[in-house]
């Protein structure tokens, strides 16, 4: 029998399932709460639990693979290491196309002479010695860099020549924009590049975590991660392109609900701690995004599943609307909820709790507190407020009131929250569920206490925003509702086929839409529903999207295994190696196969495609074998652009794109 064993490291929770690949049935699950920023707990613990409801032997799981929303989480909530892009043969405007200037958020840019034009040839010599001096010249604290060189899709000389010397100078991770990437648009790339040089130590750590808990166990089987579109990529490389793993966790949801329900039409929902990912499903497969991965502000180069994804989740910010009617608004950012927060500190969170109770009023920051994400050394190369900020956190967690002593130190603190470095605990929808009696894992003593904190707010009249601690927690878990719905629409609306006429973040919102949900009869009947089933996947499924379902008029399927479909998603997938290049021709009788290694002239059209096919091959059954597969399947797919003239078709590109597939190996005893 071959055993195979699926983790799936979530913002809360780290899911662990195993299956029985030859009858194709869970064997155990089991779940342990994700632990920062020493993930290893989190993951032992979850592995462990399913061991030991499985009473399967660890030497006899065959293979172990691993999806994650780490990387989505760090992107939605604008969190991650801190970089500095190498800008080549591009101006100083460029950096504000993309998103580019925003995704550096104040990191610093090396802009240097070189780069390549769209044949391929060198425009500028690299200018090696300038590189040399700014990154002499930067400050601590850099934890990567990000390479990208105009029209290196076409030549990556300069990117590798670049990468080289970044290397020896500071032994640091490099992302070179090519290697992500063989599209053209240059800043979009070095987004991707930067975002990807971003998340490099996050991945590394889930990954090491991983590998020394199945080392400990004494597993000893490949182990593999899932790819935003699905795919299954070796611990190997998905260490050298975290990028590939955003939409990670939501692809394996899409494998997991196929697997699960057998549905091959619906809308696949999937609700974490942070973020809400929705998908289509047609015909049992989900789309490709042909525009690439889109994730929070930031469209990426990534090719993954057509997700949206939004940061809504069980632990999202509560905020409150200012106004004079009392409105909530959940999310973006990911808070730790108080009631998990009393789990380890219940002197500090119960005693703040009462305290604050017994005040006639309620401060803006009262309620909330902030933790330290490291252990031992403190973060190095702060200054200046963030530095004092993380001073005051030393000793452990506390008040936020005692986290900050003036206005100017908000955004530092922000900032520290920014690169991961510490959290904020407050309300969020799962401490409205404990408030309810919907959920009982954590302290739901602690959670009605800051209900009821919360709900002591005033509108704009001068009112309480809630009558207690009960009334505010469902207007929580009605707002996670109505969210949920416009997710939901959105997404109905982006894959319906039918051009609308607005965008559909619009038309989801939209007065006639919300008419047409109340089910409005007046001189106008008007009634709106969805036209295909939902799944609901995440562990707080159950506890939301019945109203959801109900609301929007559509089936709501809520299998067995919903709470841990990312886990099971993990080990159903395969391994696909997707390898791209170019063939141009800029003069006649010219053309030029665009390789990995570098541009190849040839006179003859056929003999440059023969040659860039035969390249892509090699190089996508060389990361296929890497990655343990032993029967690799090739797929080639050629698209050639021509125009006529006089009746006579004139070359003018062809792109290849060669796809090793094949499942991995499965260790045997």
């Amino acid at each position: 029998m071959a055993y195979l064993l699926g983790v799936d490291t979530g913002g809360t929770y780290t899911d662990a399932v195993i299956l029985d690949e030859g009858e194709d049935r869970v064997v155990a699950s089991a779940k342990s709460l994700t632990t920062r920023p020493d993930l290893s707990r989190g993951v032992g613990g979850a592995i462990d639990a399913a061991l030991e409801a499985s009473g399967i032997a660890p030497g006899a799981i065959a293979m172990v693979s691993l999806s994650t929303t780490l990387a989505t989480n760090a992107l939605v909530e604008g969190q991650g290491g801190r970089v500095a892009l190498v800008f080549i043969g591009f101006e100083g405007p460029e950096l504000g196309r993309a998103g580019l200037e925003d995704a550096l958020k104040g990191d610093p840019a090396i802009l240097v002479r070189g780069g390549h034009n769209h044949s391929g040839a060198e425009v500028m010599p690299l200018d090696l010695a300038r590189l040399e001096t700014e990154i002499a010249a930067l400050s601590p604290g850099i934890t990567g860099f990000a390479v990208a060189s105009s029209f290196a899709t076409r030549n990556p000389g300069h990117e590798t020549a670049a990468r080289d010397l970044i290397r020896r100078l500071t032994g640091l991770p490099v992302t070179c924009s090519h290697e992500l990437s063989a599209g053209l648009n240059g800043p979009k790339r070095a987004l991707t590049a930067v975002l990807n040089a971003r998340l490099i130590g996050m991945i590394d750590r889930l990954i090491s975590a991983c590998e020394a808990h199945m080392a400990r166990r004494g597993i000893a089987a490949p182990l593999m991660v899932v790819r935003g579109d699905g795919a299954l990529v070796s611990a190997a490389l998905a260490r050298e392109r975290p990028i590939e793993t955003i939409l990670s966790g939501p692809a394996a949801s899409i494998a997991g609900a196929s697997w699960l329900t057998g549905e091959t039409d619906a809308l696949v929902s999937d609700i974490g701690g942070t973020t809400t990912d929705v998908c289509l499903l047609r015909g049992g497969r989900p789309a490709i995004d042909p525009e690439g991965a889109r994730v929070g502000a930031f469209r990426t180069m990534v090719e993954a599943v057509a997700m949206r994804t939004t940061g809504l989740g069980g632990d999202s910010e509560v905020h409150l609307i200012e106004g004079l009617g009392t409105a909530l608004r959940l999310g973006p950012r990911r808070l730790l909820p108080i009631s998990l927060m009393a789990q380890d500190w219940p002197g500090l969170v119960h005693d703040a709790l009462d305290a604050w109770l017994a005040g006639e009023s309620t401060g803006e920051h009262d309620g909330r507190f902030v933790l330290p994400l490291w252990r031992g050394t403190p973060p190095q190369g702060l200054a200046g407020r963030e530095a004092a900020g993380v001073e005051r956190l030393m000793d452990g967690p506390v008040r936020m009131v005692d986290a900050i002593r003036t206005r100017p130190e908000i955004p530092a603190l922000m900032r520290l929250v920014s690169r991961g470095l510490v959290m904020i605990s407050g309300v969020t929808p799962s401490d409205a569920s404990h408030g309810l009696g919907r959920l009982d894992c954590w302290d739901a003593g602690a959670a009605s206490k800051a209900l009821a904190l919360f709900a002591k707010r005033r509108n704009g009249h001068g009112d309480r925003i809630a009558a207690g601690p009960e009334a505010l927690a469902q207007a929580i878990v009605d707002q996670l509702t109505a969210q949920t719905v416009d997710c939901l629409l959105e997404a109905a609306f982006a894959e319906d086929g039918r051009d609308w006429g607005e965008a559909p973040e619009r038309l989801a919102r939209h007065t006639l839409m919300r008419a047409a949900l109340d089910g409005y009869h007046g001189v106008l009947g008007i009634e709106a529903r969805l036209g295909v089933p939902v799944i609901g996947l995440g562990a707080s499924a159950p506890s939301y999207y019945g109203a959801v379902g109900e609301r929007l008029r559509a089936r709501m399927v809520l299998p067995e295994y919903a709470g841990v479909a990312n886990a099971i998603g993990a080990v159903v997938g395969q391994v696909a190696i997707h390898i791209e290049g170019t063939v141009t021709s800029p003069a006649a009788g010219l053309f030029i196969a665009h390789t990995p290694n570098g541009p190849a002239r040839f006179g003859d059209r056929d003999q440059a495609l023969l040659a860039l096919e035969q390249a892509l091959s090699g190089v996508a059954s060389d990361r296929a074998r890497r990655a343990g597969v032993e029967e690799i399947r090739l797929v080639t797919d050629r698209e050639l652009s021509e125009i006529a003239i006089e009746g006579r078709p004139m070359f003018i590109e062809a792109r290849l794109r060669v796809t090793a597939k094949g499942r991995p190996r499965i260790a045997t005893g």
